[in-house]
């Protein structure tokens, strides 16, 4: 075995390092799930029934996420995987003090453009480094390990800020979780994690010595080093497949924006208190996340173009299901079919990316993926934003994401393909 051996059990200490720090990231940003946009009236100043004000943070983070999804992928082939995750964190900083200190929501809107920047800097680089450090045939497995350690992250800061913010305080919880969190994050990182881009490299080079024997389908009459524009021009609209996968990346991140912004709202009209629209709001990261440690692993064996697809209308029939009953054990239902809908097609839709993009531009085809998705955040959130206000109705908004995510899925059957480099080889 030598040291750039691929393979999770080849890997498996570097691996681990960088599922505890998806896990960070995740918990960087479930600190601000459940607490903030509940209490935005009360602590914030956000006047009741303000859906578009409400909704500018998320907007917020969607754009910059994803402007930073893309830049990270092209940076990270230039100087390295670990670097750009130390700028995540060292972003991340200021962060919990400004929400604490927050005298409106405009700081809050500021402090969610910073953590748009952490999190696309950050994310972005614990997914591609494992990657970069697995096999083609564990792609599956390593998506969903990735997906299940953040949004279960995610679930869990959700659930301890709405405990936290009952003892200490909105803000005095949010700031002592997020500082403990960021400089977590930032020790791990200097000590332990290790740069993956050699891996990368040593697996471009293999690939033009000897190719597999299941060559995956590769887009065609692409140059070797390709410029950025035309990887986005692939992912975008010239590639099909690839196309196909960026647009329902982008519908997907409704759903969790919904979650995000309007369920907690939604939850506390309906009389839920803070604790118990945690968990609910956890129910659905948890469903999410711990599905994904079977579902990522399915698509290895059985392929990735049916759990997409079928993802996308099981999460869009758990959105549409909320606002149509009433009670802790419905919405806790409802929510939990939206995430086990998310399982199937999260993982799923960045392995497929994976397996249609060489490795020497992967970094940067994941990360303008990445951008077409967290898009989605912003486009979503301004979507149902102006359902809701329009409409003054805020289960309006449960409509515009459940009929997006059917639409969304009906493109991928019809322009998506399976990807899995076994089971339909060039």
């Amino acid at each position: 075995m030598t040291a750039l051996a691929l393979g999770i059990r080849e890997n498996l200490t570097q691996f681990s390092h960088q599922l505890i720090q998806v896990l960070l990231v995740g918990f960087a940003i479930g600190m601000t799930r459940t607490v903030i946009p509940a209490l935005a009236e009360s602590e914030f100043g956000v006047a009741q029934g303000s859906f578009l004000l409400l909704s500018a943070f998320v907007v917020a983070f969607g754009m910059v996420k994803a402007v930073m999804n893309f830049v990270a992928g092209r940076l990270s082939e230039r100087i390295g995987r670990k670097q750009v995750l130390l700028m995540g964190w060292i972003i991340a900083l200021p962060i919990p003090v400004m929400i604490s200190a927050a005298p409106d929501w405009g700081w809050i809107v500021a402090a969610t453009v910073l953590l748009g920047i952490n999190q696309g800097l950050c994310w972005s680089m614990t997914q591609t480094a494992k990657l970069d450090i697995t096999r083609a045939d564990q792609r599956g497995l390593t998506m969903g390990l990735n997906e299940f350690s953040g949004y279960v992250g995610v679930a869990l800061a959700g659930v301890i800020t709405a405990y936290a913010a009952e003892v200490l305080g909105a803000r005095l919880g949010l700031l002592v979780f997020g500082m403990a969190v960021i400089i977590t994050a930032l020790v791990l990182t200097v000590v332990w994690v290790k740069d993956t881009l050699p891996w990368a490299q040593a697996e471009t080079a293999a690939h033009k010595l000897n190719a597999p024997k299941f060559l995956p389908r590769y887009p065609q009459n692409v140059a070797e080093a390709p410029r950025t524009r035309e990887v986005f021009a692939l992912m975008s609209w010239r590639d099909k497949r690839l196309a196909a996968l960026s647009q329902a990346g982008l519908v997907e991140k409704f759903v969790d924006a919904l979650v995000w912004v309007i369920l907690p709202v939604f939850l506390l009209a309906q009389g839920a208190s803070l604790t118990e629209m945690g968990w609910i709001v956890g129910v659905y990261g948890f469903v999410w996340g711990g599905a994904q440690l079977f579902t990522g692993r399915l698509s290895d064996h059985l392929g990735r173009f049916g759990p997409n697809v079928l993802g996308m209308w099981i999460c869009g029939a758990g959105v549409a299901l909320i606002p149509l009953g009433d009670g802790a054990l419905w919405w806790s239902l409802a929510a939990g079919g939206a995430g086990f809908g998310m399982a199937l097609l999260y993982p799923n839709l960045g392995a497929s990316v994976a397996d249609i993009t060489p490795p020497a531009w992967r970094g940067s085809a994941i990360g303008i993926y990445r951008f077409w998705r967290d898009l989605g955040y912003g486009i979503g959130a301004l979507g149902f934003g102006l359902s809701a206000y329009l409409t003054g109705a805020v289960e309006a908004a449960f409509w515009f994401v459940a009929l997006s995510m059917f639409a969304s899925g009906a493109v991928l059957f019809f322009w998506g393909e399976e990807t899995h480099p076994r089971l339909n080889p060039a």
